[in-house]
């Protein structure tokens, strides 16, 4: 199945703490095993690192943590409001095409896959 979030989109997140809720970033990757995506500025935590010689300093370092994805919702590109995602196949050519599209504006946000028809 295609997920609905992918690596760059811009998202919002909808739950959690007081903290993290209504903040927005990019995804700068998705964890397909766990349900979870890692969006840039958003879930920092503090991590304790060791200090390896000639490889890494020591110390405190920000990082960012994984969110759920049920957490986060999708900006649309077209109207720039969070939306939810849906998918629609449309045959142009003797080209099947996959697309996800924003449901508020009913847009195509992108291509997900394209297949050859046989005929």
């Amino acid at each position: 199945m295609a997920w609905k979030i992918k690596k760059g989109d811009t998202v919002l997140v909808v739950r959690g703490s007081k903290a993290k809720k209504g903040q927005s970033g990019k995804v700068v990757r998705v964890i397909p095993e766990k349900n979870r995506v890692i969006v840039e500025g958003v879930n920092l935590v503090k991590k304790h690192l060791k200090e390896i010689p000639n490889v890494r300093e020591g110390g405190i370092v920000e990082v960012e943590a994984p969110i759920h994805v049920s957490n986060v919702m999708l900006v649309c590109p077209n109207c720039n409001k969070p939306t939810r995602v849906g998918f629609r196949l449309v045959e142009e050519k003797g080209v099947l095409r996959k697309y996800r599209f924003c449901k508020k504006c009913n847009e195509n946000i992108d291509l997900v896959r394209e297949k050859q028809l046989r005929g």
